[in-house]
């Protein structure tokens, strides 16, 4: 990710400046007790620091195979100082031949595997330095570079994770937005020419009936379908969708749908089953009261439940009805509507009264 880069060019700065420290502290006690090997081990760390900065500069080499041999490098640099200090390694505030170049790969495995993985490279690193200082005799053990070592390692692991979730935050948020835009564009297109050509036709078919009547009628359909699509907002987080645009489907001139003006959002098996369900009881409506029966579809809600009511004006259900069609194989409503929510996790309510039409209420938890 491109938010990545500063943080690599940051760790290639702090290779540079460790290294030229390492070299100080070298020249300053006269290459310790063997300066050939000291200034082996400091060109050593000087090639692997040119060689660490491209590679890590390169995307594709940012890989476990490349950090492993980082922290293998540093463990050999760091592991050959008891040779090079020899006895003046028990010196006061003398520090390993590397001194603080050590937590350059700490501070590479934390931005490229977070938190987690600088505590393990931490770990790694942090033991060799202990190894040797409780082999060597005279040398006081201290644990405060351990110390660092960890917390630059989770610190910086957590602040790269940070950074690459608001990145990936910052790109949906374009995303969408761009999307947006493209939406109402093609919304102001479509209202100008395509919505106002079929409204035409439906008024038009009204007048003269028959079989244009019947093209009016579709025309309609289609116009309201039309319109609830281009009045989508933008689209729901990835794993969830927005079930006002699947109720919207089933709209129509004999369909009112009325959803809240936010979204609802539900994981996308659940809006398509609730959504299917929602179609099942129109659908028995159209089959039960005629086909220009009127319908009212209300989706609400409150309290961590969506809360779906499909209401008609036909005929109702007589008592007994719903009983004697399960028990004639006929399971429109026990599978199509019931059984469907109840693998949801829901529940169904259905009032009906001879004469004053049908409610079909459907409930299923957030």
């Amino acid at each position: 990710m491109a938010i990545e880069g500063p943080f690599w060019r940051a760790i290639a700065v702090f290779r540079v400046a460790s290294l030229a420290y390492a070299a100080v502290l070298m020249a300053q006690h006269g290459g310790y007790a063997r300066p050939v090997l000291g200034w082996l081990v400091i060109g050593v760390m000087a090639l692997w620091t040119a060689g660490a900065t491209l590679a890590y500069a390169r995307a594709a080499l940012r890989r476990w195979p490349l950090l492993a041999a980082d922290l293998v490098v540093t463990l050999a640099c760091l592991l050959a100082s008891p040779y090079v200090e020899g006895a003046r390694q028990g010196e006061a505030g003398t520090l390993p031949v590397p001194a603080t170049w050590v937590a350059g790969p700490v501070l590479a495995w934390a931005v490229h595997g977070g938190r987690r993985a600088g505590a393990l490279a931490a770990a790694v690193v942090a033991a060799g330095d202990l190894w040797l200082r409780v082999r060597a005799e005279d040398v006081p053990v201290s644990v405060n570079g351990t110390v660092l070592l960890f917390l630059a390692g989770v610190v910086v692991g957590d602040v790269a994770r940070l950074a690459r979730r608001a990145e990936e935050r910052m790109q949906r948020a374009t995303e969408m937005e761009a999307a947006q835009r493209e939406r109402e564009r093609l919304a102001r297109g479509i209202h100008d020419s395509v919505l106002q050509v079929l409204a035409l036709v439906q008024r038009r078919g009204q007048r003269l009936g028959g079989e244009a009547a019947e093209l009016g009628r579709l025309a309609g359909e289609q116009e309201a379908a039309l319109r609830q699509l281009v009045a989508a907002g933008p689209p729901p987080p990835r794993g969830g969708a927005d079930l006002r645009a699947l109720l919207g489907r089933h709209g129509s001139p004999e369909v009112t749908i009325s959803t809240p003006a936010t979204p609802l959002v539900l994981p996308t098996e659940v809006a398509e089953e609730l959504a299917a369900a929602v179609g099942a009881a129109i659908d028995n409506v159209r089959a039960h009261c005629g086909a220009g029966a009127r319908a009212w579809v209300l989706a609400e809600s409150c309290d961590g439940a969506v809360t779906v009511t499909v209401r008609d004006e036909g005929p109702g259900i007589p008592d007994g009805r719903l009983e004697q069609a399960a028990a004639d194989g006929r399971m429109g409503v026990a599978r199509s509507i019931r059984g469907r929510v109840a693998e949801l996790g829901g529940r169904v309510s259905i009032v009906s009264v001879p004469g004053q039409g049908t409610e079909v209420e459907i409930t299923v938890p957030v």
